[in-house]
């Protein structure tokens, strides 16, 4: 089944409900998601060999447990032992994630209802228009060109390495939960 099939054979009536009990401190945010949901029924959808994935993922750091949505390629005789990459979706353009399948374990799990509201939710992360996450994403490649072009010595003067990083959130979080 692809994302556009649920897409089309649901409403959103029934899409807000459920958007607002899965993600209620979206309330104030719900017309972008209504007006994302209904562009997507108009869309048409451009075919890819990505497949949605929708599961329960539990975060080591936090302790907390949340819905992951992420893609992977299709691969024939793919095994669950055997996962490809995991790629993230949000910057993906919306009429792709309308051309993509959905993992058949996800519909096992998730109700349509469900799934179309954590991918609202995945696509929309970084705004609810496209040009916008476009110019996000090409913000990101630029930070990206700029650290690839540093030398050495740039980096070390400009950079924090990601375990001085992950040092400091841990304390930050063990003081917070120290009471």
């Amino acid at each position: 089944m692809k994302f556009v099939d649920i897409i089309k054979s649901n409403s959103w009536l029934s899409v807000e409900t459920i958007f607002l009990q899965l993600y209620p401190d979206e309330k104030d945010s719900i017309i972008g998601y209504e007006k994302v949901f209904n562009n997507l029924r108009i869309m048409k959808p451009i075919k890819t060999d990505i497949t949605i994935l929708v599961n329960n993922e539990f975060d080591d750091f936090d302790k907390q447990e949340y819905v992951n949505v992420s893609g992977y390629k299709n691969i024939p005789n793919r095994s669950i032992n055997d996962l490809t990459d995991s790629l993230a979706l949000e910057f993906t353009p919306w009429e792709e994630w309308l051309g993509m399948d959905i993992d058949n374990d996800s519909l096992s799990v998730f109700p349509e209802l469900e799934i179309i509201c954590h991918c609202l939710f995945e696509m929309t992360f970084f705004s609810f228009e496209q040009e916008e996450i476009q110019k996000e994403l090409s913000r990101l490649n630029d930070l990206v060109d700029e650290i690839d072009n540093m030398t050495e010595e740039e980096k070390k003067e400009k950079l924090i390495p990601f375990d001085e990083v992950k040092k400091k959130f841990e304390n930050k979080l063990k003081n917070n939960n120290v009471s």
